[in-house]
Formats: C-alpha cells, structure tokens, sequence
C-alpha cells in the first residue's frame, strides 16, 4: 500500500480527520493555528475557520454542526455562525496543558482526553446535556480513541509513554474498565499518535515521529505499516463515497529542516482495501 497526497494543505500541526457522509466532506484542524478546515471532495477547494484558540479534535453532531475541543473547553459549531456556544470548561492541572484528541461514542457522548506536561493529563466524557465528567486520568498525551466494531472495546492511544491501551466498553452505560497494554511501540520509531478501526476490527496508528502508519490486528499484533513521506502523521480517519478510503494529516511543527519535508503538513489519502465505520454522531 501507498499514500497519495490528497491536498497540500502544510498544516502546521494537522490532526482530527473528520469525514462527513451528507456533505461528502472532510473536516480537520490546525491546532497550532487555530483552525478549523473543511472540504467537499469533489471540489478541492478547503474553507477555513479561525477558531481563537488551539482546536483539537472534532465530532459530528445529530442535529448537524460540529462538537469541537478547544483548549480548554467544549464547544457547538455550526457553518456561518460567527462564535461557538461554550458548552462547559475542564481545569487544566499544568501549565502547557490543554484539549487534544477524541471522538464521539457509540452512545452518543463526546469524549477528549489532554495532554499534560506533568503526566496528570485526564480522559473526559460530555453528554448530550453537558455534564462532564472524568474517565480517566495519570495520562500523558492523550491521542487516539476508537471503538471496536462490536462495540465492546475502546482503545486510547498515550504518546507519552508510547502505548495504546484497549478497555472493556459497555456500550449501554457508556463505562470503561480493564484497562490493559494493546500495543507497546516504546522500542519503534516514534509514537502512537491518532488511530481509526476497520470493519474487520484492526487498528490504524498513525506514527508521530516515525514516518508510518501501522495496522494492528485485534491481538495488538502488527499487520502492515505504510510507509509515509513524511516524520510526523497524526491522525487518520476513514471516509470517501464508499468509507474505502483512509485520509491521513500530519505537521511540520517538530520538522527540523522543512525543505527536506516539502510535504509535512499535507492530507495524504490511503486505498487500504477494507472500508472503514461510519463516524457516531452526538446526541447534544
């Protein structure tokens, strides 16, 4: 399998692929530069929101619009508006620390953890009537979370420490427990950053750091790597007509020499032969 660039976008710190089925559109942020993008597929041409704060990680809602974390709080989006509605605020334990990745659950519930500096980073979850509350906590650089086709796991991706965990997840109550090892990757080059699962339940882990994107059977074991063209993805996520297409972002934030990476930032699509799950949607 090869990557193709999709669009040249040169993200400064791409992350959160988001794929709308009714617009046929592709959504992501710029976190370093608070933005949010988005674009129809069939026109190539990227529309962009400057959202006033680092936005990390995007949701689609049942009632249209978007679900964002930004910084340090949740908030609603929808298209042409000029502001977010604050839904509610989280307090950060450090100073650097903030909102990164998520995705919305099988319930219908929202859920971001932060990176931290301090290793206290927590994994949060909002309603639909936006009570918050924590789910998890000790974490590093929360990244990465999905939820297996039967719905009885959920996996969350630490790059701090390299790992990705899998929990118990009962899909009725929306808890979590077991938390175990999935992968470790603290010997491979790089880390574990943003992650998507099949519909034959393998795991795809994008890299920071380490110039791949890897497939993970459901016993943790490596099942591909795809070779990237860039040191840092991010983040992948499943999309296209047919949910057969795998759009991965990346950054060139931590590039040391950028003319060597004339491509780090850029969206990158990926045929890996196996179609992806169709995004859940938030209920609030």
């Amino acid at each position: 399998m090869r990557s193709e660039i999709f669009f040249s976008s040169s993200n400064k710190l791409g992350e959160g692929p988001l794929w709308s089925p009714e617009e046929q559109a592709l959504y992501w942020v710029d976190i370093e530069q608070h933005r949010l993008h988005r674009m129809i597929i069939d026109e190539k041409e990227m529309q962009t929101v400057d959202v006033g704060a680092p936005v990390s990680v995007l949701g689609l809602r049942e009632r249209g619009g978007l679900i964002l974390g930004v910084y340090d709080h949740f908030a609603l989006y929808q298209p042409g508006q000029e502001h977010l509605q604050v839904l509610a605020r989280i307090s950060l334990s450090a100073s650097g620390a903030r909102l990164n990745d998520g995705a919305v659950d099988p319930r219908g519930d929202f859920w971001a953890g932060t990176m931290s500096p301090d290793g206290q980073g927590c994994l949060y979850r909002i309603s639909p009537d936006g009570q918050v509350r924590i789910m998890e906590t000790g974490l590093s650089i929360s990244n990465g979370i999905a939820w297996s086709p039967d719905r009885r796991k959920m996996y969350l991706a630490d790059s701090g420490p390299g790992v990705i965990y899998v929990y118990d997840y009962d899909p009725a109550s929306g808890e979590i427990a077991n938390r175990r090892v999935f992968v470790d990757a603290r010997e491979d080059p790089g880390v574990p950053d943003g992650l998507t699962v099949d519909a034959e339940g393998f795991i795809w882990s994008a890299h920071w750091g380490g110039w791949k994107v890897v497939r993970y059977d459901p016993e943790g074991k490596v099942a591909a790597e795809v070779k990237m063209p860039v040191e840092f993805p991010t983040s992948c996520a499943y999309g296209g007509p047919g949910m057969d297409e795998l759009y991965i972002t990346s950054a060139w934030t931590a590039v040391e020499n950028r003319s060597e990476q004339p491509l780090a930032g850029d969206i990158f699509r990926l045929h890996p032969g196996v179609r992806g799950l169709p995004p859940y949607r938030f209920k609030g």
